[in-house]
């Protein structure tokens, strides 16, 4: 087995000149990021096609049907895959991980303690051997160990290795009762039994994971059971704030930036739609959160996200149960072009770009199972990873996560970024200036075209709606104070501070048209969670990316088609037919007279055969 532990990225100092950078340190990685990275598509088509059982989108691998799967596949699958030669299997550690959401808001779950011990009684060592096979790496920090940020190596204990012994002197100390039956009883003297949900198409590792838990919990005393859902419906439950005990599912991040955490754990969006699933409440917690967002070095951040880390561990909204090697099949007998990609891996949005036929032709059909029906496809609702495996065909950024995790121009073509000692006459003391120039060529699918006001009617929906009807794309944008579009091609962000998240707060945000969304005769602000593209047709679908959504049928499959006016979409493209010229033994006159000679030669043949039975006979 390889061995993915990697040494951890030592990151520089960053003052002033991250200010002019504006980009975050990432993970050292061995991937390369392709000359041209934004230039395609090179298909004609990518369906999406929702197939549950991960056996059964292996089968379909096997069979050719689809090209790639959008989800990792179980490790006791890889000797059936790799003995394919017409498949390759793409690995790398997970940008994320599976873990079990805990509801901190609901007795008895609202005791700190209760949590820790659970914690303590999991056997995160039989996830890592007896589901994972060994393809995963043992965690606890809530940031992935692919980050800088996280503080896995620097954590005082751990939570590896089951210790119901811990577990259960946590729980005596905390009163709850153990009773003459081997049950415990909350404090209160009320019974207790902890339902633990997982993915009803996860059935060996969501199932696996949430077995343990309830094996752990049991070791402590407490009933406990396990219950498949749709992911759907528990997904649902999370963004309202529904009842549960315990969850089980994944998480994938994107890029490198943690600015995160300090909205999804904050105490005052306890009770927000699509905020803080956990109902996690901790004043201390949240008194990191101003040095999390107003740091300027990485120093200050590292430290700030390093304490809220801390805390996160010691009270358990989440339980980390293993970081994986994720690895995905794909076919490599028709495409080629596949990108390694660290934040959404083979299956990603730059495959979908860069794939094309081996045999250099143009068009084609990829086929990527997903393992879910998308919930949504309103960007500013959705919580599936099967929406955005789609959205991020659809949408433009200013800026994009290229291969390795880097910031990487979408619609952006240039930054200045200035304070106030760059420029004293313009910018007041303690504020940061972003001026970012756009491509001229970019055209909404409405053929109306993209232009700065755009841009900065994007960032303006976003705070109007957050301020009206608590849209969250306005999160982290409370110090943007101004947003001015100077030119068709220019636009320029004034916030009133330094940050080191400022150039995040605003790049990598998905960019909306205005003449759909304002509000005086499109979906206006408060329009932001009722608005339902794709599954009401009636609702405007309008977007700039390097594919159109043309057809779907709900369950079974989405597709879309490259959009040929893409600002990046190849020249010459797709390459002219083969043409061949006519020579002398090519043309109809000649042919005829092959033809007559082939008649004469076959006479000829068939007199010579016919007199050699002759002979034979005498």
């Amino acid at each position: 087995m390889l061995t993915y532990r990697k040494k951890r990225l030592i990151a520089l100092t960053l003052a002033a000149a991250f200010l002019f950078m504006a980009v975050s340190p990432v993970m050292t990685n061995a991937v390369t990021v392709p000359d041209n990275l934004n230039t395609g598509p090179y298909v004609e088509k990518i369906v999406y096609q929702v197939i549950a059982s991960q056996d059964q989108r292996i089968a379909a691998i096997l069979a050719g049907t689809v090209e790639m799967d959008n989800s990792f596949f179980n490790p006791s699958n890889l000797d059936l895959l790799t003995a394919d030669e017409d498949i390759s299997i793409a690995e790398n550690l997970r940008n994320g991980y599976g873990h079990i959401r805990i509801n901190c808001r609901d007795y008895p779950l609202n005791i700190s303690g209760f949590r820790r011990a659970f914690a303590y009684a999991y056997d995160k060592r039989a996830v890592q051997q007896d589901i994972m096979l060994g393809y995963s790496q043992l965690h606890d920090a809530l940031v992935p160990y692919t980050n800088s940020f996280s503080i896995e190596d620097d954590l005082e204990y751990h939570y590896y290795d089951a210790d119901p012994t811990t577990g259960n002197a946590i729980l005596d100390k905390l009163n709850f009762t153990m009773q003459p039956d081997g049950w415990r009883t909350a404090p209160d003297g009320s019974p207790i039994d902890i339902e633990i949900i997982y993915g009803a198409n996860t059935p060996d590792i969501g199932g696996g994971c949430a077995q343990l838990g309830v094996d752990a919990l049991e070791e402590l005393g407490i009933h406990a059971h396990t219950l498949p859902q749709d992911f759907n419906t528990y997904i649902s439950t999370l963004d309202s704030h529904g009842a549960y005990d315990m969850i089980f599912y994944a998480t994938n991040f994107y890029g490198s930036d943690v600015d995160w955490l300090a909205y999804s754990y904050w105490s005052e969006r306890a009770d927000e739609p699509l905020e803080n699933p956990s109902n996690f409440r901790n004043e201390t917690y949240d008194s990191y959160r101003d040095d999390l967002l107003n740091g300027v070095t990485y120093e200050e951040v590292y430290e700030a996200a390093a304490e809220m880390q801390r805390i996160l561990h010691y009270n358990v909204p989440l339980l980390i149960v293993y970081e994986n090697i994720y690895m995905q099949a794909y076919r490599n007998d028709v495409f080629e072009g596949h990108v390694d990609d660290l934040g959404r891996y083979i299956a990603g949005p730059w495959t979908a770009r860069k794939i094309h036929k081996i045999d250099g032709t143009g068009g084609g059909t990829v086929t990527i199972a997903i393992g879910e029906e998308p919930d949504s496809f309103n960007i500013f609702t959705s919580n599936s990873a099967y929406s955005a495996a789609i959205q991020n065909n659809l949408y433009p950024r200013l800026y994009d996560w290229a291969n390795d995790l880097s910031p990487y121009g979408n619609l952006a073509t240039n930054l200045i970024t200035e304070v106030h000692e760059d420029n004293p006459a313009a910018i007041p003391v303690n504020h940061t200036r972003f001026t970012v120039d756009i491509v001229s060529n970019a055209t909404w699918s409405d053929g109306e075209q993209l232009t700065a006001a755009d841009v900065a009617f994007t960032f303006n929906y976003f705070l109007q709606s957050y301020a009206i009807a608590g849209n969250p794309a306005g999160l982290g944008l409370q110090n943007l104070i101004s947003i001015t579009a100077l030119t068709p091609t220019r636009v320029q962000f004034l916030f009133d501070s330094l940050s080191y998240w400022h150039f995040s707060n605003f790049a990598y945000s998905w960019i909306i048209p205005e003449h759909i969304f304002n509000d005086v005769d499109g979906i206006g602000y408060a329009g932001w969670n009722t608005w339902n593209p794709v599954f009401n047709p009636a609702e405007p679908n309008v977007n700039c990316g390097p594919f159109k959504f043309t057809d779907f049928e709900a369950g079974e499959f989405y597709e879309i088609t490259a959009n040929t006016d893409f600002h990046y979409y190849p020249e010459n493209w797709p390459p002219p037919e083969p043409t061949t010229t006519p020579t002398p033994t090519d043309t109809p006159e000649f042919n005829a007279t092959l033809a007559i000679v082939a008649g004469a030669v076959g006479a000829a043949v068939v007199i010579l055969v016919g007199g050699f039975v002759l002979l034979r006979q005498k």
